[in-house]
Parts: structure tokens; C-alpha cells; sequence
């Protein structure tokens, strides 16, 4: 029989992190959210009262959702302090190395029917689960960004997930009021397996001087009707996630179609990750961004 989860913990207070935590907050649940520095969580706490904030001025929710919402995230520097959580899911940086370290020092503080969760975009589940002490209860939990307005929640099972730790994570992200995907446990999922390789090839098309920057955004806006250029999309997802996302498909699925873009490679490496950087496909240290290329 499932589990119902009433606690989540949250490793990771970043973009993807704060953003989980406040659609389980608003959804009633109790949230721990766990960060390396107070000074990040302090930020994330604004961040998140600063979105539930809009969401009232748009009339999505009431000021009282608002209140009752921040009064359910508690914030803990530490792993120690998500012991009592019933699902606890990871938001770290996309590296295998990092997450695997994160699960070895989590095991050790979880209670033995707690829940792990990872929202990982392309690693597979069936790998992090392995170092792991519940095998059975890991699965993939994959929010897309930004969590707050996205209706997507991709579910993916590794090969030892077992049916009680699959149902109680559907009618987890159900509660949270997404729509769910199913999808096997293969390099980069379903979203990423599609949408990586088309900005994959929007930067090869920089790259090879088929059309610059604007050029390119402006035909996938203007002619497939996207809502934002796939290069612009790169920058607001982070040029480095991106890079290793494809990193993750070429080595996973040895196929010479997923190489990722020289390009890419040389803006990664030259700190351009995109919006967060302030540099990326294009520059946002001024008034509005401007092309870089």
C-alpha cells in the first residue's frame, strides 16, 4: 500500500529547489529546505515569498494561502534536519559525483521508509539508486523549471523502484497539482531527450554562421510559434546544465548525433552559463540583453 507524504525535505535551495518548496508549501505539505550556507536559503525564503506574492497579485491565490504557505518551509543548513521527512527530494547541481556523495550522507540521517527523490534532467535513476541504501525507494522526480508555472512533472522509475514508492510519488505530484509523464529510465528522459538535441543544434547553427543569434531565436519564435528562442532558452537553463545534459546523451546512447556544439563547450569554459552569469548567447549587464554573437 502506498505511503501517503505529508513531509518533503528539499536538498538545494536554487532555482529548482525554492521552487519545489513553494508548491508543496502552498499544496499544505510541511517543507524542510536544506542549503550549504544560510546565506542562500535567506535568499531563497525572499525569492519564494517574493513569487507567492505574485501569484496574489494575479489572483492565483489568496494573501491568506500566501501566510499559510511560508509558515509551512522551515529552512536547516544541514542534512540532520530532514530525519523526520517522508519524501526528501535532491536539486543539485547536474553531476553524478555530486548527487552520489549528497545520497551517501543522506541514507544515513533518513528514517527507513523515507522516500528519495532526485530531480535530475538526464542522470540515470537506476545509478544513483545503486548508492543508495533503499534502492527500492528512489525514483526520479523531474520538475521543470520554473516549478511555480510549469504543469509538467516527469516520473521515472529505476530498475529496483518498487510499485508502493512509485504510487505514493504520483499522488505526491498530483497534490502538488502537476501533470505527470511517465518515462523509462533512458539518458535525459523525455523532455530533455527532445528539447537539448533541438538547442544542440540551434548552437551548431550559430556555430557553422547559418544565422546569428537573433536570427535564430527569432525563427523558432516567429515560425514554429515557440515561446522563447532555443538560444535564449540555453541561458535561462544554463549553458553548463546544458552542456552536461548532452554530455549525458552522447556518452549514454553513443551516438554521434548528440555531440554536444564546440560552441558550447568554449562559452562553458569561459564562464558564459547563461543568465546566471550575466553572459551567455547574450549579455544582460545592461539595460536589456544584447547579443553576444
Amino acid at each position: 500500500m502506498a505511503k501517503e507524504i505529508k513531509s518533503i525535505g528539499v536538498i538545494g535551495s536554487g532555482q529548482m529547489g525554492n521552487g519545489i518548496a513553494h508548491v508543496a508549501a502552498l499544496a499544505g505539505l510541511d517543507v524542510v529546505m536544506t542549503d550549504i550556507s544560510e546565506d542562500r536559503l535567506k535568499s531563497a525564503m525572499a525569492t519564494i515569498n517574493g513569487n507567492l506574492s505574485r501569484q496574489v497579485a494575479k489572483k492565483v491565490i489568496t494573501e491568506a494561502a500566501h501566510q499559510a504557505a511560508l509558515k509551512k518551509i522551515k529552512s536547516a543548513p544541514g542534512l540532520d534536519g530532514l530525519a523526520s521527512c517522508d519524501l526528501v527530494i535532491e536539486t543539485a547541481v547536474e553531476k553524478e559525483e555530486v548527487k552520489r556523495q549528497i545520497f551517501h550522507e543522506l541514507c544515513a540521517v533518513l528514517k527507513p521508509d523515507a522516500i528519495i527523490g532526485s530531480n535530475t534532467s538526464s542522470i540515470s535513476i537506476t545509478r544513483l539508486a545503486a548508492s543508495t541504501d533503499r534502492p527500492e525507494k528512489f525514483i526520479g522526480i523531474h520538475f521543470m523549471n520554473p516549478v511555480p508555472l510549469m504543469e509538467l512533472v516527469e516520473l521515472i522509475r529505476g530498475i529496483a523502484t518498487d510499485d508502493a514508492t512509485f504510487e505514493a510519488s504520483r499522488a505526491f505530484v498530483t497534490k502538488v497539482g502537476k501533470q505527470i509523464a511517465v518515462s523509462e529510465d533512458f539518458p535525459a528522459f523525455i523532455v530533455n531527450r527532445i528539447l537539448l538535441p533541438m538547442i544542440n543544434e540551434a548552437i551548431y547553427t550559430l556555430y557553422e554562421g547559418v544565422g546569428n543569434v537573433q536570427a535564430i531565436d527569432a525563427a523558432m519564435r516567429l515560425g514554429a510559434h515557440h515561446p522563447m528562442g532555443p538560444l535564449e532558452l540555453a541561458d535561462f537553463i544554463g549553458l553548463d546544465t546544458c552542456l552536461s545534459i548532452m554530455q549525458v546523451l552522447h556518452e549514454g546512447l553513443a551516438d554521434s548525433k548528440y555531440r554536444p556544439c564546440p560552441l558550447l563547450v568554449k562559452y562553458v569554459e569561459a564562464g558564459w552559463l547563461g543568465r546566471k552569469s550575466q553572459r551567455g548567447f547574450y549579455d544582460y549587464r545592461g539595460d536589456k540583453p544584447v547579443p553576444t554573437r
